[in-house]
């Protein structure tokens, strides 16, 4: 019985979640944002008053919020599961992962983007982090990492600053066309992906070579700044 009656309340958690989603794109993440979608998703007077809407979401918007970052998180890891063939390489795939939860979010860009402003205010800032760890986590598990020492952490971390940046150029991109290709964001998440792969190719030469911090400097710069041409 307690599942069934958990998977009611998701059920009008995802309801509601849609409303919201249609009204945040004009009027941002508000408490009053979200009593308005409650209207739009069939929540009774009776219902409003006994408090149904605070039992769904006692946190209000950061709840909403969060349960929208794990229906996505989600959504992705399906999508992935259900690839056949599967990209091969750990570089492939994870381009796949992030590209894949970015896209999702197409159809709701603008609440995306008024989500990402709303998480960036001060008092949503440590749940903004949480969320793209948890998603950044999500990634490695849909590919079946079992880490445990401190690339657990160093793995999820360079992760979600990759994510995260893609996402921003994302929404600094404007689709024009209308064709949802948004290659200056795909390029730029393969370059992200990029560094990524060259500073893990240092660190596991690190372990075979004296170390040399004159090196070490020389060849982050190049990954910060590039190769430069004489």
């Amino acid at each position: 019985m307690e599942n069934l009656h958990a998977d009611i309340n998701d059920d009008r958690r995802r309801d509601l979640l849609r409303a919201v989603l249609a009204e945040a794109a004009f009027e941002g993440w508000t408490d009053a944002t979200l009593k308005m979608a409650a209207q739009y998703a069939a929540f009774s007077s009776k219902e409003l008053a006994r408090g149904d809407l605070e039992l769904l979401f006692p946190k209000g918007v950061a709840d909403v919020l969060a349960f929208w970052a794990m229906e996505e998180d989600a959504a992705m890891e399906q999508a992935f599961a259900a690839l056949d063939p599967a990209p091969e390489k750990i570089r492939e795939k994870v381009t796949w992962l992030v590209r894949q939860r970015i896209e999702q979010l197409e159809p709701h860009k603008e609440a995306a983007r008024r989500a990402a402003a709303t998480l960036a205010l001060p008092q949503y800032a440590s749940l903004g982090t949480r969320l793209t760890w948890a998603t950044a986590g999500s990634v490695w598990r849909a590919l079946g990492d079992q880490s445990t020492d401190a690339n657990w952490y160093s793995k999820r971390a360079t992760l979600s600053a990759v994510y995260a940046s893609t996402l921003l150029r994302w929404f600094a991109e404007e689709d024009e066309d209308m064709s949802g290709e948004y290659p200056a964001t795909w390029a730029f998440l393969d370059e992200r992906i990029s560094n990524v792969m060259q500073i893990e190719k240092w660190k596991a030469k690190l372990h075979q070579t004296p170390f040399d911090p004159a090196g070490v400097a020389s060849f982050l710069g190049r990954v910060r700044y590039g190769a430069q041409r004489s």
